[in-house]
């Protein structure tokens, strides 16, 4: 058995003596490994970065095999090796799309959000509101997207300010009544609304960051959410402190 297919680099891990298991993130065989030989060598280590854009043609014998791997640059995205804050970004994205996506379940259209966004990295001003629409997508991809259209209490469509913690769904401040201090926010830029300044970027974050961590994370066995975007949002809260 084999096809070819283009993927994001997710991660390496050291197979023998000289191999490496290559996951990638494919638009049509979805999160996928397979062993690379010769993985280590100086010629393929630059290419198995995280994040690289790679063309991959998969053989194994049987289907539930893990087969190996030939691997040919695309695209390098080295570039984020040398800034910190996109080195980060670049680390939550891949750990999260390891973490949260089934094994060999295609999902092409999240496949292209995250190419797109990962072209964006070194954009700082605009990475930010960028990743936030990723995340929104993730969950939205995998059952848990939020619905942000009108109250859940009223049913009305002004003044949503909160998202239910329970539901998903939007609150109008009138709608919250005594339950407000229970709610998420719901900053505009959550909606795809207004500036999106970084303060409320961030101030998004935690809502979505609640429903990977509540939501999602229960759902793939209680594991806790990669490090990596805890640390990409650290840096970032830093950055909002900046004089």
């Amino acid at each position: 058995m084999d096809w070819r297919d283009q993927g994001i680099v997710l991660s390496t891990r050291k197979h023998g003596e000289t191999s490496v298991i290559l996951e990638v993130f494919t638009p049509e065989h979805g999160r996928h490994a397979g062993v690379v030989r010769g993985g280590i060598s100086r010629k393929m280590t630059p290419i198995l970065q995280p994040g690289g854009q790679v063309d991959v043609t998969w053989r194994a014998r049987l289907e539930e095999h893990i087969g190996s791997f030939a691997v040919e640059p695309v695209r390098s995205r080295a570039l984020a090796l040398s800034d910190r804050f996109a080195l980060a970004g670049l680390n939550a994205v891949t750990a999260l799309l390891g973490f949260a996506l089934p094994e060999r379940e295609a999902h092409p259209a999240l496949y292209q959000r995250s190419e797109q966004l990962l072209d964006l990295l070194g954009q700082n001003e605009i990475w930010p509101l960028a990743y936030l629409r990723w995340e929104l997508a993730l969950l939205e991809e995998l059952g848990f997207g939020l619905d942000l259209t009108s109250c859940a209490v009223t049913g009305g469509q002004d003044g949503l300010i909160y998202v239910s913690p329970r539901s998903g769904r939007a609150v109008s401040e009138a709608g919250a009544g005594d339950w407000a201090d229970r709610l998420l926010p719901l900053p505009p830029c959550l909606k795809g609304q207004g500036e999106a300044p970084d303060d409320e970027v961030f101030l998004a974050l935690k809502t979505t960051g609640y429903f990977m961590e509540n939501r999602l994370a229960p759902a793939l066995g209680n594991r806790a959410l990669p490090e990596a975007r805890g640390r990409w949002i650290d840096l970032f809260s830093r950055r909002l402190t900046r004089p």
